[in-house]
């Protein structure tokens, strides 16, 4: 009778047993997230963050909302002491300047652009929050990570809002797009307030990647507004190379091209990924809408230049020609 391998194959059992009951309580924790009220903040209470945290409040959690000190935004908030709509619904939240940092919030949530959030990195840090979600779209992730120390995630919005000289919020989901969420518990939140949402095993590299697609869309959007027609088929040719340009910093920083699509942009022909851009250019509404982030596509690239210099080897050229597309 061989009775090392009988123990060894029960030592199995009890090791895969151990495995499927902690895989049961990791999602009994993610359940009840959704299910129980939760404490959330909200850092950014414009468009996006002010959708994601009505749809919150409306689900039952107690939510924070925190906007500039002397900014309009904050005046709307603090006289409507929530979130209103421009269909007269509201949802109640509390307002705020400034970050508590001795609050044990759930989560806090940061949906600043990517070039205004160093001037909160401090309050993170110092922050008791459980857990820090980044909501939105960077190059450089792990900088981010290390600056405040904390348990922290990252995702990507996909709503579209507008709100009017009120205050009021339209807000718009499709629920094709969904927003992207580093962490499955964070995912299971957002989606159980009816905000269209999936979990993303690699947030941070796809990040990276869609880093210079979407300075590329933003870059051809600000050039066919500029010129309220369209951009020229030249410009296209430049952003194309651009977004070339930008795809092999990232791969020369050691990354690969994610999602797969990512890799294929890389890989076609120059003309084709020109001729979509000039497309794009073409369509009023994504025109308009793109443009506006003329800021976020400037300090996109920025970043993305300033990676370059770790690129191995040197990559020039793709430097170069992502620095051309630089409103």
């Amino acid at each position: 009778m061989n009775i090392t391998g009988g123990v060894r194959r029960r030592r199995t059992l009890v090791a895969r047993s151990s495995k499927l009951r902690t895989g049961e309580v990791v999602m009994k924790n993610i359940a009840s997230a959704a299910k129980s009220p939760l404490s959330i903040a909200f850092i950014g209470a414009v468009k996006i963050g002010s959708t994601f945290a009505y749809q919150l409040a409306r689900a039952g959690h107690n939510v924070t909302v925190i906007a500039r000190p002397d900014s309009l935004r904050l005046q709307q908030l603090q006289r409507d002491q929530g979130i209103i709509l421009k269909t007269g619904e509201r949802a109640e939240v509390r307002v705020a300047d400034k970050l508590d940092e001795g609050a044990a919030y759930n989560l806090v949530v940061v949906t600043t652009p990517a070039h205004q959030v160093d001037a909160v990195l401090p309050a993170l840090q110092r922050s008791e929050a459980q857990c820090v979600q980044f909501m939105f779209l960077t190059f450089e992730p792990a900088r981010l990570r290390d600056a405040i120390g904390h348990p922290c995630s990252f995702g990507m919005p996909a709503v579209m809002a507008m709100t009017d000289s009120e205050g009021w919020l339209k807000p718009s989901f499709i629920s094709s797009m969904k927003a992207k969420h580093g962490d499955q518990r964070w995912a299971e939140l957002f989606r159980s307030a009816g905000i269209p949402s999936a979990f993303e095993p690699e947030m941070a590299l796809w990040l990276r990647c869609e880093t210079p697609f979407t300075a590329a869309v933003q870059s051809i959007a600000v050039a066919g507004q500029r010129r309220g027609g369209g951009a020229t088929w030249a410009e296209a040719r430049a952003v194309a190379r651009g977004l070339h340009g930008g795809f092999a910093i990232v791969k020369g920083l050691g990354y690969r091209l994610y999602p797969s699509t990512k890799s294929t942009m890389y890989s076609v022909p120059n003309f084709l990924i020109a001729f979509l851009l000039w497309v794009l250019s073409r369509i009023p509404a994504m025109r308009e809408n793109l443009a506006t982030g003329l800021n976020e596509c400037r300090a996109l690239i920025d970043t993305m230049l300033a990676a370059a210099d770790k690129a191995k080897p040197p990559l020039p050229a793709a430097a170069k020609a992502l620095l051309a597309i630089k409103p």
